[in-house]
């Protein structure tokens, strides 16, 4: 069976400097978790330990406060953490989101770019790793800080 984390590297390692690539690599990792594609994540800077992911601002992804609805900024805030992490494990791993909380400091509207830098795991013995994940909107104000547990241990 082929390692899905390691096929994840090496497209990201092929798209990342294509035009576009990071639109495409966000379809990608939408058809690969189908709820994460609802919001149309585009990928902007994915390196081991560290992901920028953007978010544009539409009416499907909005509330009836015309802001970003709330779940989509989780939603947000669930991928940015788990391709920095993902991104980053070695080989054979296999990583679950266990839990995740969120506040939400602001409205958000516009375009938003969420950040998560995160601890690179050596081996791939079970254990959990906490990342925070920043979303900002276009005028650098932070919108949502959220807090996502990840569970690593060896791929079976």
């Amino acid at each position: 069976m082929a390692d899905p984390l390691a096929i994840l590297q090496k497209t990201w390692d092929k798209l990342k400097n294509v035009p576009k690539g990071g639109h495409v690599f966000g379809r990608i990792v939408g058809r690969m978790a189908p709820y994460t594609g609802t919001i149309r994540p585009i990928v902007r800077d994915l390196e081991r330990g560290y992901a920028r992911i953007e978010m544009r601002d539409r009416k499907q992804v909005r509330n009836h406060l015309k802001s970003i609805h709330a779940i989509a900024l989780m939603n947000l805030a669930e991928v940015s953490s788990g391709l920095a992490f993902t991104y980053s494990l070695p080989p054979k791993t296999r990583a679950i989101l266990t839990g995740l909380e969120i506040d939400y400091l602001k409205k958000a509207r516009g375009t938003l770019t969420a950040e998560c830098h995160c601890e690179i795991p050596e081996t791939n013995e079970r254990a959990e790793y906490v990342l925070e994940v920043v979303t900002r909107d276009t005028s650098g104000d932070i919108v949502t800080r959220a807090r996502a547990k990840w569970l690593i241990g060896p791929l079976n």
